[in-house]
């Protein structure tokens, strides 16, 4: 197939097949807002600060802007992408015009699989910090699970409101993120510094991870978590203006914001804070808000909750937005139910997005056995590099073989693009061999075998069930 004939297929596709179009009503600020929430340097953050430290024992930091590089990397095929293909379902889409329907079928059910868990995941989080912040009993798995079913309920009605209702809160959420984490984080680094620099890059090796190698690794994994969710602006360029100029800025500007936040609130914690008091507070849910009453006072604790609850629901929602748009395009072509590709009379996928959160709902049954929910945390992250992988994959394959053109797209790198689309390629798939290697070290004590496998055997068995369903429809 040539280049030309399938950048014009790809278009009389959209035409043919996509009669419920969605509506434009973003712009790059909302596109880039949309990004930065799901990324969110609060939820990534204060999400693996306690592994980190429990794990590595410290000197993380290295990792962690080692990750951020290499994901920018990634995030730079993505915005090549976006600049020729903006369609709702992103990668989803470009793996099914670029690979091939049974590559695109993959392509669907992994992303599908691992925005859903990434949505209970951020539920199962962002419940517990709505517990904290109304001083509600949340230590039992039952309840957990009723605060993240309140939590995802809201979000779910941010997305069913009027548009200009959800972009308000997610701009609300970025200027909570911007107070919460980098005004907190500046405020710590410059009056409560207790460390030089170097103290970024010491004690590794000092917690459970065996030994130096193998807590760099870990800490590699344990970074993958923050610098996920970029790809959101790609997934919903459909409703972008001028979505081949704007979705690669906003897909940049989101990744890179999120990662001068995130490096900077990380080297502000630990140089403000004494190693064994980081290495035990770790060990709570909640490592961040006594670390941080500590310096500032214990005044600051509702606040600064309020602060984190309001980047959460910022973050869930988007996330909500984000997957629903999977579905959607997925249904359209015939790969899910068709009810799911309806729209409503304003052009919002309703039923995509209640069957969204009834998805990520049912995962979140999960926690009412803890062992259990950490296997859906894990497949999360696993779940998203493992379709990282799958993108800058297809990409290389089909700019090799001449069936792609990047130079058909806005955005033209030239030379650099087939250079930088090798190395996010490795990178993504070394990176999934690195979340989905089991590690005894990563789980609790008593955690079964099948937690510490979680990340290959919740993907192998999505890939085998995929496969079984192909053939079947194929000799039908």
């Amino acid at each position: 197939m040539s280049t030309v004939h399938s950048h014009k297929s790809f278009s009389s596709e959209i035409k043919s097949t996509d009669p419920q179009m969605l509506n434009r009503s973003m712009g790059i600020w909302n596109s880039f807002t949309l990004g930065f929430a799901v990324v969110s340097p609060v939820v990534g953050l204060y999400a693996i600060v306690g592994v980190q430290t429990n794990v590595t024992g410290g000197g993380w930091f290295t990792a962690l802007v080692i990750c951020l590089m290499m994901q920018l990397l990634v995030a730079t095929v993505y915005a090549e992408l976006s600049s020729q293909f903006p369609i709702a379902g992103g990668a989803y889409k470009w793996a099914r015009q670029l690979g091939g329907t049974i590559t695109g079928q993959y392509a669907g059910i992994i992303y599908v699989s691992s925005t859903i868990a990434m949505l209970t995941t951020t539920a199962y989080t962002g419940g517990i910090w709505l517990a904290i912040l109304f001083d509600a009993p949340s230590g039992t798995g039952f309840m957990m699970v009723c605060w993240g079913m309140v939590f995802l309920l809201i979000c779910m009605l941010l997305n069913l409101a009027h548009v200009n209702v959800f972009k308000s809160i997610i701009a609300l959420g970025v200027y909570a993120e911007i107070i919460g984490s980098f005004g907190i984080a500046l405020l710590l680094f410059l009056f409560f510094r207790e460390h030089p620099v170097s103290e970024l890059f010491q004690h590794l090796g000092s917690g459970t991870a065996p030994d130096k190698l193998s807590a760099f690794l870990a800490a590699l994994a344990i970074a993958g978590w923050a610098f996920i969710g970029f790809d959101a602006c790609s997934t919903t360029s459909e409703e972008t203006h001028q979505p081949k100029r704007m979705v690669p800025r906003a897909i940049f500007f989101s990744l890179c914001a999120v990662g001068i936040v995130v490096v900077f609130n990380s080297a502000a914690l630990t140089l403000s804070f004494d190693h064994n008091t980081l290495a035990k507070t770790s060990a709570t849910f909640d490592p961040i808000t006594p670390l941080i009453t500590t310096h500032i006072g214990d005044w600051f604790e509702k606040p600064f909750l309020t602060i984190v609850v309001i980047a959460f629901l910022a973050c869930g929602a988007s996330v909500v937005k984000y997957t629903s748009r999977i579905v959607f395009s997925m249904a359209r072509e015939g790969n899910l139910p068709a009810p799911l590709s309806r729209v409503t009379t304003a052009k919002t996928p309703r039923n995509a997005i209640l069957c969204t959160v009834f998805l990520a709902g049912s995962g979140l049954l999960f926690g009412l056995h803890d062992q259990a929910v950490a296997t859906i945390i894990a497949f999360g992250t696993g779940g998203l590099y493992a379709m990282f992988s799958m993108t800058t994959g297809v990409g290389l394959y089909t700019r090799l073989t001449g069936r792609w053109d990047p130079a058909l797209g806005e955005l033209k790198l030239g030379r650099w693009g087939l250079i930088i689309n090798i190395i996010a390629f490795l990178w993504s798939l070394f990176e999934l061999i690195n979340i989905a290697w089991p590690r005894t070290y990563l789980a609790s004590p008593d955690a079964p075998w099948w937690q510490i496998w979680a990340v290959p055997l919740v993907l192998g068995s999505i890939l085998s069930a995929t496969t079984l369903t192909i053939l079947i429809r194929r000799n039908k």
